[in-house]
């Protein structure tokens, strides 16, 4: 009996032992195929991303079919389409229309900025049109004088700027800039890059304020399309997460984790001078006064001399362009007040209109950002101090304007001071 038991109770445990192996490989072959589809969706989705979003070919190409016909020209031209000494590298473009690159020019590291037309997004079954560009290369039209074109950037800079005692200086200036070729004239096709930058705020204001070192330089131009000096380190704190993993980290974490990748303390403090300073040169500058309207790490920078630079000028308007813009926004709250990300005013509810005075000044918009930055890690002896003025800072408010000039100079001056105390002594100084 027993022998003819163990056959049948052997046949029946390698029966569920072949199924057992049999369910097993089903699972896993079913597991590495959903890893597959997964996978290919994954790099499906983000090849499809990188092909509408990094388009310098088209942005190349354009360029360089309008500076051989003879319409632009500019200081990069004959490098980027005859010699090709100018590369585009790696793509960083967020926008298709705006696109963005490393690249590389003799001996500089720069980054090259490009504008291109709309992009049509079409479906599956569609033909694809010709992209819609903009016919920014139309001015100045042939026959206009060159003191007629300084009139030209004359006027433009006034209505962006407001009235100036300066701005034929600064007229001279750009006109310096355009002439690509450095033969002391600037031709049709040089004026119609140079007015092409000029209707980029961010150009223009990266013109203002290279000078005082707060920006990249620009290092040459074809068009609308420019390079600038590389910044190396950036953004000014932070970590940037993948985007799945984003949306599961708690904003507070995210904060705390923003900290962990930032420079010694002592570079840290020689940093946070630098962007004190580009408040004070905005403040009253030689070209009026100026706002920084998003004050985001991301749009900041430093060298490896932890010199500060800020590498997107588009966070910064002019003063008067912004309280003429305050002033037509109709209003139902202060929440409808608000240009860019932060510069904010107060509605008038009996007209319905927002006021035209920022609350909230630069310096203390900058002291919000530089708190977790300066404190962690701040030496003990000076933190307590630090912290009070820092605190006394972000409570400036935009009053009466000849008290906020003595307390805004008068915290600048402070804050300025206890930090150099700190790093004067260091190598870092």
């Amino acid at each position: 009996m027993a022998k003819g038991l163990f056959p049948r109770a052997w046949v029946k445990k390698s029966f569920y032992f072949q199924a057992r192996i049999s369910f097993v490989r089903v699972k896993y072959l079913f597991l590495t195929w959903l890893a597959v589809l997964v996978g290919s969706w994954v790099l499906y989705v983000q090849y499809s991303a990188y092909t509408e979003l990094c388009r310098g070919h088209e942005c190349k190409n354009a360029i360089c079919d309008k500076y051989r016909k003879g319409i632009i020209d500019g200081s990069a031209c004959s490098s980027l389409c005859d010699k090709d000494t100018l590369y585009l590298s790696r793509c960083l473009s967020t926008l298709a229309d705006n696109q963005v690159y490393t690249g590389s020019w003799g001996d500089h590291d720069g980054i090259i900025r490009c504008k291109l037309g709309e992009v049509v997004h079409l479906e599956l079954d569609e033909e694809p049109e010709p992209r819609r560009e903009t016919p920014v290369f139309d001015k100045p039209t042939r026959g206009t004088s060159v003191e007629k074109f300084r009139e030209m950037v004359f006027n433009h800079l006034k209505s962006k700027l407001g009235e100036q005692t300066n701005l034929a200086s600064l007229v001279s200036q750009i006109l310096t800039v355009a002439d690509g070729n450095t033969d002391g004239r600037v031709s049709l096709p040089e004026a119609r890059s140079a007015w092409a930058l000029l209707q980029m705020d961010e150009v223009l204001l990266g013109l203002l304020l290279q000078d005082h070192g707060h920006t990249p330089r620009l290092l040459g131009f074809c068009g609308d399309l420019y390079m600038t000096e590389r910044v190396h380190y950036g953004p000014l704190y932070g970590l940037s997460l993948p985007w799945p993993l984003v949306s599961w980290v708690p904003s507070s974490m995210q904060r705390s984790m923003d900290q962990w990748f930032t420079p010694s303390w002592p570079r840290k403090a020689k940093i946070s001078m630098g962007l004190l300073e580009l408040v004070e040169d905005l403040f009253h500058g030689t070209y009026g006064s100026f706002l920084i309207c998003d004050l985001a790490a991301a749009h900041f920078g430093y060298t490896d001399r932890h010199e500060l630079r800020l590498t997107d000028a588009r966070a910064v308007v002019s003063e008067d362009e912004f309280k003429r813009t305050m002033r037509a926004l109709k209003c139902e709250t202060d929440a409808d007040c608000v240009y860019g990300v932060d510069c904010k005013t107060l509605c008038d509810l009996s007209e319905k209109r927002c006021k035209e005075e920022p609350v909230q000044p630069n310096l203390a918009k900058a002291c919000g950002t530089l708190k977790d930055y300066l404190l962690r890690g701040a030496p003990s002896g000076m933190r307590e101090e630090l912290e009070r003025q820092l605190y006394s800072c972000m409570a400036l408010k935009a009053s009466n304007a000849g008290q906020m000039n003595m307390e805004h100079s008068l915290i600048l001056n402070n804050l300025k001071a206890l930090l150099w105390r700190q790093i004067s002594h260091t190598k870092d100084s």
